[in-house]
Parts: C-alpha cells; structure tokens; sequence
C-alpha cells in the first residue's frame, strides 16, 4: 500500500537564488532608494563645493584688500621719507649758508666800494657761483613796497613822495632758499608824510588849476 500526503503537494527544491518560473531576477542596483539617494549625494556634494568656492573668494578678497592697504602705506611712507629727507638737506644747507653771509656781506661792502679787485674778485665771485648752485638767492631793492614778512625795518622816516610804506635803503640784502628765507632784507623805510598830499595829487591839482586857469576870460 502506497502512502499518500494528504493535503500536501509535494513541491521541488528552489535553490535560495532562484526566482519562481516566469519571475525575472531583481536588480540590486535598480533599487528605488539607491536611485533616490545617488542624486540627493550630487548635489549635497555640489552643495558642499559652492560653500568652499565662496570661502576661497571671501579669503581671496581680503588678502586682496590687505595688500592693496600695504602697497598704499607703503607709497605713503616712501613720500614721507623723501619729503623728511628733503627738509634736511634743505635746512642743512641752510644752516650752512647762515654761517658764510657776513661773508657774502663783506663781499657787496667791498664792491660798493669799488675794492673787489684782483685775486680777491677771482675769489669772491667763485664763492657767490658756489652759494647760488646751492639754491641761495638774494632779494631786497629800493623802492619796493615794504613787506614785514621779509623786510625789516632798521630805520623810519616820512617822505611826502611815497603813497605806501616803502623800502628807501637797503641796509643789508636778504636772502633765502626756495621758499625758506634765511635772513629778512634790512632795510630803511619812509611813510607818507601825515597830512601831506602826495605827489601824484599834488601834480594833478597843478593840472587841474592850470587849465582851469586857461579857460578863464
């Protein structure tokens, strides 16, 4: 007698890597999450290398502008070390010069007295070129409008032929470098003569009175 299962059929054995028949294997690369996620890497990895490029140019920037305010110091410091060392060689210069002026002072007194003459001219001239290749300029004329600011005044009078305070005599010359002036031109000035008319008027009035005189019958 043949023993039966009942209520059993009997299937066969599937191995544990085989799909049912007519079922076709899956894909574990197709899967719907590993599709999901390999996008959603992209761009947080896309995310992360803006990020790190704005870092970079934010740094690029300052470095930029940190240099720029270097270069713009340093350009200001080279302008004031050639500024200062100007100053120095002009006030060393000057101070060089203060010292031969009662020479130079000699040298006009001398000529005015007709004694600049031989080796002592051949001298004093070479000393004056030497002195005006330094810069030293001399300056102060009669007739000139009396200026405080590089005259001074030595002597005082009233003259009834000057409209303004006027440098009569040059006592001694000024002199200066560039703009710096070493010494201020000594002079002698004369004023208006208070209550006087000047010349100007008085020669004006003359005219007016000789043609009115002309006219009169």
């Amino acid at each position: 007698m043949t023993e039966e299962n009942s209520g059993f059929e009997e299937k066969p054995d599937v191995p544990s890597g085989a799909t049912p028949d007519g079922a076709e294997p899956k894909d574990a690369s197709s899967s719907p999450k590993e599709e999901e996620a390999a996008p959603a890497g992209d761009a947080v990895e896309t995310v992360g290398l803006t990020a790190q490029l704005d870092q970079v140019r934010t740094a690029l920037n300052e470095r930029t502008g940190d240099l720029q305010r270097l270069q713009a110091e340093y350009q200001n410091y080279r302008r004031r070390v050639e500024r200062d060392r100007a100053t120095v060689k002009e006030i060393a210069v000057a101070n060089l010069l203060s010292e031969i002026l009662p020479v130079l002072d000699d040298i006009g007194r001398a000529r005015d007295h007709g004694e600049l003459v031989g080796g002592f001219k051949s001298v004093a001239e070479s000393l004056e070129t030497v002195v005006a290749k330094l810069g030293l300029q001399q300056f102060g004329k009669e007739g000139e409008p009396f200026d405080p600011t590089i005259h001074e005044a030595l002597m005082h009078s009233y003259a009834p032929d000057v409209t303004e305070t006027t440098c009569v005599a040059i006592l001694q010359p000024g002199y200066r470098i560039g703009e710096r002036t070493i010494r201020p031109a000594r002079v002698a000035v004369a004023e208006p003569q208070p209550g006087a008319t000047p010349a100007a008027a008085k020669e004006e009035k003359a005219t007016d009175e000789e043609s009115g005189g002309g006219e009169e019958v």
